[in-house]
């Protein structure tokens, strides 16, 4: 039996897959801690894992701090990568906590295997970077922050490349304080990255080749290996008010912007409930983050606002879903086999909401910005509309859904841990 960490930083989106992961590790004989914010410490637990924390939770910290869900209005780039700095400064510090002496592999999302290696260094243990993202540059296409706009081949891996010295930068500052409490010689994340890049190791990404095809100029060991979701009791069921909603009409319309847009709830709930009215549809309203409320909007039998639900228990019972394109809520939704409407924020969502579109599973995306102008409500109305009306994005959602439910991401992480051996 291997003692495995799991470490991941984040919103909720960026945590819950790994408590699933790890519930498919402990029922494979392995014992799993996840290291993560104090926010997501029940359901860590819930899940039968140990939880350890991680600093720098993004649900307490105070407003425009590090760690806090990007503004939705254009802010300072600048000022946008300090805080991105000092959180990720503050986590370097947990992390190095978060290990235990007996800890025999480390297994590393996105945000926190910059920090990680250091950590399996220090350790003299193996770690598995398990990205819910691709990084590595391709001709394919460019960094899935830059908006999901190809640049051309040449354009889309020289984007990939400065992407990553981009990622260095933010994560200099914690490398240089992680290495010298761990006792290592001094090294950049430059140095660290290309040190694991030229050792080839495995990298197993998270999401499904159903949503983004493997880049075919990668090099061996960057696989696609599909989702690992989050965990819910096999026993779960949705609370009674929303069976009763769901049995007192037909499908409603989902609309949730996850963790974004924190404190603009009120002007997006009555937006969203004017938009389904005029659409005729009934609405399922996720307060989220953004806290959605429709108790300044007028009257409106057919909507139903909710907290926290698995995805995996209301989505296949919808007719649509609105979101903001995270990449947990995306899979969700492809999942599920309905169409989507894509609202993206800011990060990797433009990109996860380009592909959907690209599926044909989606309707064309609607910048979360453009909720502010005059048309918002007509806009979210027509694309809510088409989303349901259309035949043809059913269709390709319920054969996205069936590929998908083909696939094992867990079990081929549960593979590659095997492999190696620990």
């Amino acid at each position: 039996m291997t003692k495995i960490l799991i470490t991941a930083a984040g919103s909720y989106g960026d945590v819950a897959p790994y408590t699933g992961l790890g519930a498919r590790l402990r029922d494979a004989g392995h014992e799993v801690a996840l290291a993560t914010h104090d926010t997501y410490a029940p359901l860590v637990r819930a899940a039968g894992l140990e939880f350890r924390r991680l600093p720098a939770d993004p649900r307490t910290r105070r407003p425009g701090t590090a760690g806090q869900a990007p503004p939705a209005a254009p802010g300072s780039k600048r000022a946008l990568m300090r805080q991105a700095a000092a959180f990720i400064r503050e986590l370097g510090g947990g992390i190095a906590d978060a290990a235990h002496e007996d800890t025999g592999l480390l297994l590393l999302s996105a945000t926190t295997a910059p920090l990680g290696r250091h950590l399996a260094e220090a350790l003299d243990i193996p770690s598995l970077d398990l990205p819910l993202v691709p990084s590595a540059p391709t001709g394919d296409f460019a960094p899935v922050v830059s908006g999901g706009r190809s640049l051309g081949r040449w354009g889309n891996r020289a984007a990939g490349r400065l992407s990553l010295r981009v990622i260095d930068r933010l994560y200099a500052d914690a490398t240089r304080d992680l290495r010298s409490r761990l006792g290592l010689p001094p090294a950049t994340p430059r140095t660290v990255r290309r040190r694991t890049e030229a050792a080839g190791r495995p990298v197993l990404h998270g999401f499904s080749e159903v949503l983004l095809p493997r880049p075919a100029d990668w090099r061996s060991g960057l696989d696609v290996v599909g989702n690992w979701w989050p965990w819910h009791a096999p026993d779960a069921q949705l609370p009674d008010v929303v069976e009763d909603f769901l049995a007192a009409g037909p499908p409603p319309v989902f609309l949730g912007f996850g963790s974004m847009a924190g404190g603009d709830g009120e002007r997006l709930g009555t937006l969203a409930a004017a938009a389904l009215r005029r659409a005729k549809v009934r609405g399922i309203l996720q307060s989220g983050w953004a806290g959605l409320t429709t108790r300044h909007a007028p009257e409106h039998a057919d909507l139903l606002t909710i907290g926290d639900v698995p995805h995996a228990l209301l989505f296949p019972r919808v007719s649509a879903v609105v979101h903001h394109c995270g990449a947990g809520t995306t899979a969700a939704g492809l999942r599920a086999g309905v169409p989507a409407v894509p609202v993206p924020v800011t990060a990797d969502q433009p990109f996860w909401a380009a592909r959907l579109a690209s599926l044909g599973v989606a309707t064309a995306p609607i910048p979360f910005a453009d909720l502010s102008a005059d048309n918002a409500v007509a806009r979210l109305a027509e694309a809510v509309t088409q989303a349901v009306t259309s035949p043809a994005r059913h269709d390709h959602a319920t054969e996205a859904a069936r590929r998908l439910a083909a696939e094992d991401g867990a079990g081929e992480v549960i593979k590659a841990v095997e492999r190696l051996g620990v």
